[in-house]
């Protein structure tokens, strides 16, 4: 199947799904488009057990194209983008210093609390799992990628819950800048089991850490602030050159941070935010507009409902391997594992928030709700199969967590979170 065939047959689904949730299922969009790329799965599997070779088709092509990189070399900075022009970028920077907090406090407490409860767990004779060979740093890889939270899934749902202004952009910038910083922690963490943890030293890895994080931000603010004098210098007269540029920008972030071996993720993020600036005009009576027109807003919110229906349902085809590895250890570990992922996440956000409060103001149950909200989604499942191949029948292990945490995140939180907020 040719890359015309594969992304009609994506498009045509996303669109069926669209339209089945919104008139029987009527569930927030993620939701009901992942309970279907489930449903899908399951089909397939019931029409592989009966006919051995649609099945034998159906993994090929899910092997045929390289997931982790199509999400997030391709997808996902488009997405953060859109997410970050969403944000309200004035209430943001009024909050920064809880945003920041949230996100690097939460990303790095919960690798090493998930990661080292996880190596634990697998140790255990109890389990029969510790002949896998996995080690404490393979188990901190797979805290370091269950950590983040997907922005996508997250904003998607806070939207529509009527959340005060601050609450809302906390959880929306939390989310954000916390992707960037997993996906940093990870690859800093993936260096140190290729290379060899006795050939790293505090210096190389700081320096990788460091690299990855200024870097990203400074080529999102120099990007950003270019694109941002762009804009103003067309202002809002030709709303077609807007987009186009708006997407070039986006590619040429993430081709430079590639490059360079920044942090992708976090420059796209900047990048946004610059570009979701209110600039001042020269007539008083008009006062401030938007630096991009409504159009180019409405461009992106369509591009990102339509990546977010496609990335769904590639996590549903993704996932029918959790079908063919099903075991009962599997799942019990799987249940611990995510109570452990909720705790460390509930540390993560409730310690933070507890040093704030000494001279912030937070609304009753916030830090429940950033807790309950921590949604996961594709992020996790792209760096859970970029995962090195020489962990063996670890990485299976290791996969199949991922898959069922972030199942348990989607459909199990994010079905009662607007219930908990209430």
């Amino acid at each position: 199947m040719n890359v015309l065939e594969l992304t009609a047959i994506l498009l045509l689904l996303a669109s069926l799904f669209s339209i089945i949730n919104l008139r029987l299922l009527k569930l927030p969009q993620t939701i009901g488009l992942m309970i279907l790329a489930i449903g899908l799965s399951i089909v397939i599997l019931i029409i592989g057990l009966i006919f051995p070779k649609f099945l034998a088709s159906v993994t090929e092509l899910n092997n045929s194209f390289d997931f982790s990189v199509l999400l997030i070399d391709i997808m996902l900075p488009f997405l953060l983008f859109a997410g970050a022009i969403s944000v309200d970028v004035h209430q943001l920077l009024k909050d920064k210093l809880t945003i920041l907090l949230l996100a690097g406090f939460g990303v790095v407490f919960s690798t090493f609390a998930v990661g080292s409860g996880v190596f634990w767990l697998i140790e255990q004779p109890f389990f029969g799992l510790n002949n896998l060979g996995l080690t404490l740093v393979d188990c901190l890889l797979f805290g370091a990628l269950i950590a983040p939270t997907d922005p996508i899934a997250v904003l998607a749902i806070v939207k529509k819950m009527k959340l005060s202004p601050i609450t809302e952009t906390r959880i929306a910038g939390e989310s954000l800048f916390n992707d960037g910083i997993g996906v940093v922690v990870f690859l800093t963490l993936l260096k140190v089991k290729l290379t060899g943890i006795e050939n790293v030293t505090f210096n190389s890895v700081s320096f990788l850490f460091a690299n990855e994080v200024v870097g990203g931000v400074l080529i999102g603010c120099l990007i950003g602030y270019l694109g941002l004098k762009l804009v103003k210098y067309i202002e809002n007269e030709h709303i077609e050159l807007e987009v186009l540029i708006t997407l070039s920008l986006v590619l040429l972030v993430s081709v430079i941070s590639n490059k360079f071996h920044f942090s992708g993720p976090l420059g796209v993020v900047m990048m946004g935010l610059f570009l979701n600036r209110n600039i001042d005009t020269d007539n008083d009576q008009v006062g401030v507009q938007k630096a991009m027109g409504e159009y180019v807003y409405k461009f992106w919110h369509l591009l990102d409902e339509t990546l977010n229906a496609i990335l769904f349902i590639l996590i549903g085809l993704a996932i029918i391997p959790i079908f063919q590895n099903f075991t009962l250890t599997y799942l019990l570990i799987s249940a611990l594992t995510i109570f452990l992922v909720v705790i460390s996440r509930s540390i993560g956000v409730f310690v933070p928030i507890k040093f704030l409060s000494l001279f912030k103001d937070f609304e009753k149950g916030t830090g429940l709700i950033i807790t309950w909200g921590g949604l996961r989604g594709g992020l996790s499942i792209a760096l859970a199969l970029n995962l090195p191949d020489q962990l063996g029948e670890g990485k299976e292990l290791l996969l199949f967590l991922s898959y069922m945490v972030v199942l348990f995140s989607i459909l199990v939180q994010g079905l009662t979170l607007k219930k908990l907020t209430k």
